[in-house]
């Protein structure tokens, strides 16, 4: 079903506003569709790591997935907005507008305009076991703090897997979680806590298999 809804496309790729010093966390994802267990990382982080906002980047498409299923940005950026309503959360589909198609493009951008902003990149313990696949992975590393969220199916692999280990040495302490925006990078924090078990793409495959009936 497509969203309606009066607002230009202009609304949908326009940064959230912020200020100097502000603690910035920043959770990209294709979000096709947002759920409640991408709302629960959302609240978790937002708390644990003491933070003034998170800008939810939701992408033109994930380049390491299959875009044949993906809803128009402008649809998938007004559902977060719907379902991730709280203050200091803003939902954004910025990357659009600037072609990016990295995360790593959208780090250096945000980064070298508002140096005076502190920004946490936040992702999922499942993105974290294929991290190394991502384009310019040690770049992003560098550039930001990261907090990693524990995810059902990848507690065990991604404290363990490729780029979990070559970045071992600044693992940051998970008491130490409410510090993280202040570290200089490379710093990043696993997180322990609640899980969900939904998952977009089971959403999907659910769906598919509805109209298929």
């Amino acid at each position: 079903m497509t969203l309606r809804h009066p607002i230009r496309m202009s609304g949908i790729t326009e940064l959230p506003p912020s200020g100097a010093g502000m603690r910035i966390g920043l959770f990209g994802g294709s979000f096709n569709p947002i759920h409640e267990g991408h709302r629960l990382v959302i609240e978790e982080t937002l708390r644990r790591l003491d933070l003034d906002a998170i800008w939810v980047l939701v992408t033109p498409g994930n380049p390491l997935k299959n875009h044949n299923d993906l809803a128009p940005l402008a649809d998938r950026v007004l559902a977060a907005r719907a379902l991730l309503d709280h203050p200091r959360v803003r939902v954004t589909g910025f990357e659009a507008a600037h072609g990016f198609t990295y995360s790593w493009q959208t780090i250096r951008f945000l980064t070298q305009s508002m140096p005076d902003r502190r920004f946490v990149w936040i992702m999922g313990a499942d993105n974290l076991v294929d991290f190394h696949r991502w384009e310019r992975w040690q770049d992003i590393a560098a550039m930001v703090p990261m907090a990693v969220y524990v995810r059902p199916g990848s507690g065990r692999r991604a404290p363990v897997s490729l780029a979990a280990s070559a970045l071992s040495r600044w693992r940051v302490d998970e008491d130490d979680a409410p510090r993280l925006a202040a570290l200089p990078p490379p710093a990043w924090v696993y997180l322990h806590g609640r899980q969900s078990p939904l998952s977009s793409s089971a959403i999907r495959a659910r769906r598919q298999h509805v109209k298929s009936k």
